[in-house]
C-alpha cells in the first residue's frame, strides 16, 4: 500500500474515533435516560423531549464557528476542544440536580461535538475527493451505529451499577478515544506528504473535479456566495423538515415501545442500526446513483415508517418501522454532506456545512423533538397525531430532495 493511501486510511480512522462518543451520545443518551429523567426530576415527556432540541441548539450555535476554526487549526487541535467541552459536560450531568442541568449538558455536549464531527468529515472527505459518499457514509456509520452499541450496554449499567457510573465511564472513555484519535486525524493539508504522495493527493482532487463538473479552485465557493445559491436553502430547508422527523425518533421510540408494552431496548436500538448502517449503504448508494436519488427513496420510507407506526402491532413490526424512521435519518447525514461539498467546493466546506446545520438545530430541534414532545402531552399520549405529523415532516424532505435533483445554482 503507498504511503499517501495508508495516510488515508490512518487518517480515516481517526476521524472514525472521533465521532462515536458524540454519535452514541446525540443518538443513544436521550433515549436510555429519558425516563429516568422524568422520575428522578419528576418531569414529563415535553421536558425530556427538549434535552434533544437543546443538544441540536448546541451543535447549530458551534458549528459555523468550528468551521471557521477547523480552517485555521485543523483537525488535531478541534479534537482537543471537542474532547474538553465533551468533558465538562459529563462532569455538569453527572452534578445535575435539575432538567435545566440536564438542558445545559445536552447543549454543552453538542458543542463539542461540533468541534469533532464537522472537522472530521471535512478530512476524511479530504483524503477521499473521489470517493465522498463512501468517506461520508463510512464517518456516518460510526457516528450513527455507535448508539446501537452503546444503548443496550448502558441500559445494562443503569440498573447493575447506576447512573452516577454510567456517566463517570462515558466521561473516561470519551477522553480517552479522543487521545487515541489525536495523532491519526488531520487533513491531507496539514500532513508531509512525499512528493509521490502530494501528486497522488492532487491527482485525486483533479480526477474529482472532473467527475463533478466542476473547474478546480473555481468550484470553491465562499460562505457568501454558497448563502446566495438556491442550492444552499433547498438543503437547509431538508435539514429543518428531514431533521426534524428524524431526531424525534431519538426521544420517541423508547418511549412509544412502552407504551405498548414492548422492548424499549429493541426498538431504540433498531432506530440505531439503521441509523448507523443505512449510512453506508448510503454512502455507497451516493456514490454510485446520487446523493438525491438516494436520499429521495430515505425520506419515503422514514414517511411510511411514521404513517404506518400507531397501527403496528407486535415488537418485529415496530422495531421495523422505527428502522426505517432511522435509515432516513442515517442517509440524510450522510448524503448531504457529499451534496454539498460538490456544490460548493471543499475548501470552505466546514463553514458552509455549519450553516446549514443551524437549520436542524434552530429550528428542526424544535419543529422536531420539541414540538413532538408538546404534541403528546396536550393529546393524551396520542403518538397516532405525532406520527402523522412527523410524516409530513418526511413528506416535506422527499419533495426538497426532488426540487435539489432539479436544481444546479
Amino acid at each position: 500500500m503507498k504511503y499517501r493511501d495508508r495516510r488515508a486510511a490512518l487518517a480515516l480512522l481517526g476521524c472514525c474515533l472521533t465521532v462515536f462518543w458524540p454519535g452514541a451520545i446525540a443518538f443513544g443518551y436521550p433515549g436510555v435516560m429519558g425516563t429516568y429523567w422524568q422520575e428522578r426530576f419528576h418531569v414529563g415527556a415535553g421536558e425530556t423531549g427538549a434535552v434533544v432540541t437543546f443538544m441540536l441548539v448546541g451543535l447549530a450555535a458551534c458549528m459555523f464557528f468550528s468551521g471557521q476554526v477547523h480552517q485555521r487549526v485543523g483537525t488535531r487541535r478541534c479534537i482537543l476542544i471537542g474532547t474538553g467541552l465533551t468533558a465538562v459536560a459529563m462532569l455538569v450531568l453527572i452534578r445535575a440536580q435539575s432538567m435545566g442541568a440536564v438542558y445545559f449538558w445536552g447543549f454543552l455536549s453538542n458543542c463539542g461535538c461540533s468541534f469533532l464531527f464537522g472537522p472530521a468529515l471535512t478530512t476524511a472527505q479530504q483524503w477521499l475527493p473521489h470517493r465522498r459518499g463512501l468517506a461520508s457514509g463510512l464517518l456516518n456509520l460510526t457516528f450513527g451505529l455507535s448508539a446501537a452499541v452503546m444503548s443496550p450496554i448502558w441500559e445494562a449499567m443503569l440498573s447493575s451499577v447506576g447512573y452516577d457510573a454510567v456517566n463517570l465511564s462515558l466521561l473516561v472513555c470519551s477522553v480517552v478515544t479522543g487521545l487515541i484519535a489525536l495523532p491519526l486525524a488531520e487533513g491531507p493539508d496539514r500532513v508531509k506528504l512525499p512528493p509521490e504522495g502530494a501528486a497522488a493527493q492532487q491527482a485525486l482532487l483533479e480526477r474529482s473535479s472532473v467527475k463533478d463538473g466542476a473547474a478546480g479552485p473555481a468550484a470553491d465557493y465562499t460562505v457568501t456566495q454558497a448563502l446566495r445559491a438556491r442550492t444552499f436553502w433547498l438543503i437547509w430547508l431538508l435539514w429543518v423538515f428531514m431533521g426534524a422527523a428524524g431526531a424525534s425518533m431519538i426521544s420517541l421510540s423508547k418511549s412509544y415501545a412502552i407504551s405498548l408494552g414492548l422492548s424499549s431496548v429493541v426498538v431504540l436500538t433498531a432506530f440505531n442500526i439503521t441509523n448507523g448502517v443505512g449510512r453506508l449503504i448510503a454512502g455507497i448508494l451516493c456514490d454510485r446513483i446520487g446523493g438525491e436519488t438516494t436520499g429521495i427513496i430515505a425520506f419515503v420510507l422514514a414517511a411510511l415508517g411514521y404513517l404506518l407506526l400507531p397501527h403496528a402491532g407486535g415488537e418485529t413490526v415496530v422495531a421495523a418501522l422505527s428502522a426505517c424512521v432511522g435509515f432516513g435519518l442515517g442517509t440524510l447525514f450522510t448524503v448531504t454532506g457529499p451534496i454539498a461539498s460538490q456544490r460548493f467546493g471543499l475548501k470552505h466546506f466546514g463553514a458552509i456545512f455549519g450553516l446549514i446545520y443551524t437549520a436542524y438545530g434552530f429550528v428542526g430541534g424544535v419543529l422536531g423533538p420539541a414540538l413532538s414532545g408538546v404534541i403528546l402531552d396536550r393529546t393524551g399520549g396520542s403518538y397516532t397525531a405525532v406520527f402523522t405529523y412527523l410524516a409530513g415532516c418526511a413528506l416535506a424532505g422527499v419533495l426538497l430532495m426532488a426540487l435539489l435533483r432539479r436544481t444546479r445554482s
